[in-house]
């Protein structure tokens, strides 16, 4: 939830919804997922997941992705040009973090180095994980191992 757009709500929060549109989806979660794991593999896809949201810190010290960052790592997406870019790897999340792209700083892609503090910036990723996973229980009867695995790891 983003301050400013509902009544009460002064400081960002955390809110997951299933498939972006939970109230609307006829069957559980995880067929879903598979669907589009699916179409996925049958065409070759990449999936990137872009943070269009808080850099530097969270709320109060960080700030909003600049838009001319944002549409520099679409751009480059879109063209082919992410895909060559070295990588480092998040144990947490388990996905590959791009370390470069074209007119776009470096700190600005490894978004730990962006927060002053790289202990809070630590704390702040371990307690979102944290967050999935316990989002998560709701939906793991009836979700394959292969998605239930696919989630943070937390140890």
């Amino acid at each position: 939830k983003v301050a400013g757009t509902e009544m009460g709500v002064t400081e960002p929060e955390a809110t997951f919804s299933a498939c972006f549109g939970a109230a609307f989806m006829v069957w559980h979660p995880s067929k879903y997922a598979e669907l589009l794991a699916k179409r996925i593999e049958q065409n070759g896809t990449s999936v990137w997941l872009v943070n269009t949201g808080w850099s530097g810190g969270g709320y109060g010290e960080g700030e909003r992705m600049s838009l001319k960052y944002t549409r520099s790592i679409i751009d480059s997406i879109l063209d082919g040009t992410m895909k060559s870019a070295p990588t480092i790897h998040n144990d947490l999340f388990g996905f590959d973090v791009p370390t470069e792209c074209p007119k776009v700083p470096g700190e600005i892609m490894k978004p730990r180095n962006t927060w002053s503090d790289g202990n809070a910036y630590d704390e702040a990723a371990l307690r979102l994980a944290k967050m999935f996973q316990e989002n998560f229980k709701q939906f793991e009867e009836g979700s394959s191992e292969e998605i239930i695995k696919a989630g943070p790891t937390v140890s």
